[in-house]
């Protein structure tokens, strides 16, 4: 086993998410718990997008759903976290379930068009759907789940009532990652980076490439409705952005500039841009134009992202240091 398999990363940095609260910013509490949740939300379209070859141009319309889903229960029907929660990512799940049933049967750039097609279709109805949804104005005020048995914890229960909901989604979202790691380590993810690689000879060799494809989709749906949920709830609303094409584009960043090819790399890629972004819009008002200049730097010097720089220098030190 190499000194790199023997590392727990995923532990280590569970341990280091959870110390945060302690540090007593509630800048910093409040920075670490957007990049928790947009790191699901970006490991989530990694499923499609580094293990599938499906490039998906609408993968906000689930993570907006699950935002809606536990706003809706939670808000104006009183449902508990514990069901709100796990509905936002099983009904996110059943709408990627009959979206994907169509954009599977396309390849390449109609199903990114198509599932960008649907996500506004979503949309639209979010924006216009007054009674249920809130309309353009949103639905304000979504109440922190009831968390009174943290605060009994030694240490914990002297924190605010917004650290204990970081500690929640901070458990939350390592189980996540926990659960998606085990299915892109199945056979299942073998199957899938088998159909990214050569969809035809994974056809000719008996697989049926669309309905692997289509429960890839579901997956990847049902967890960014999950990160939704715990969105919401974070920017205590909902609103109909959370479901509009640049949210989507904002995610599908984050996965190129973490490296796409690596589990966590759209993790640290959203890191990396959330980070960016708190430190120069408060020096220029052209965030935009650096976050261009990065991209075009990375795509062509690190066409495998930050995670994929780094694990390139890695290989290399080891080589030189065999030689």
């Amino acid at each position: 086993m190499s000194a790199r398999a023997r590392v727990p990363w995923g532990l280590l940095g569970v341990l280091a998410a959870l110390s945060v609260p302690f540090l007593g910013s509630r800048y910093y509490t409040f920075v670490a718990t957007d990049v928790a949740i947009l790191a699901l939300f970006a490991v989530s379209l990694n499923l499609l997008l580094g293990y599938t070859g499906l490039v998906s141009f609408g993968h906000a319309a689930y993570f907006g759903v699950g935002a809606y889903t536990t706003g809706l229960l939670m808000k104006k029907a009183g449902v508990p976290f514990v069901l709100a929660f796990p509905a936002a990512g099983v009904l996110a799940g059943l709408l990627a379930l009959v979206f994907g049933f169509f954009c599977v049967r396309l390849t390449k750039i109609y199903f990114a068009m198509l599932t960008l097609a649907f996500a506004q279709i979503v949309w639209a109805i979010c924006f216009k759907w007054n009674d249920l949804t809130g309309g353009e104005q949103g639905m304000p005020e979504i109440p922190y789940p009831d968390l009174a048995w943290l605060e009994r914890l030694p240490l914990v229960g002297e924190l605010r009532t917004s650290d204990h909901f970081y500690l929640l989604t901070v458990v939350l979202v390592a189980l996540c990652f926990w659960l998606l790691r085990r299915v892109v380590g199945s056979p299942f993810g073998r199957i899938l980076t088998t159909i990214r690689e050569n969809p035809e000879r994974a056809e000719f060799i008996g697989v049926h490439v669309r309905r692997w494809e289509l429960l890839a989709f579901v997956l990847a749906g049902a967890f960014a409705g999950l990160a939704g949920g715990l969105f919401g709830i974070f920017n205590r609303g909902v609103f109909p952005d959370f479901i509009y094409w640049t949210k989507s584009s904002e995610v599908l960043i984050m996965a190129i500039l973490g490296g796409m090819g690596y589990f966590y790399g759209p993790a640290v890629g959203a890191l990396v841009l959330l980070v960016l972004n708190q430190q120069i819009t408060s020096y220029t008002e052209y965030w935009p134009f650096v976050l261009g200049s990065i991209l075009i730097v990375l795509l062509f010097a690190f066409p495998g992202g930050l995670v994929g720089a780094l694990d390139a220098g890695r290989r290399r030190l080891l080589r030189l240091g065999r030689a």
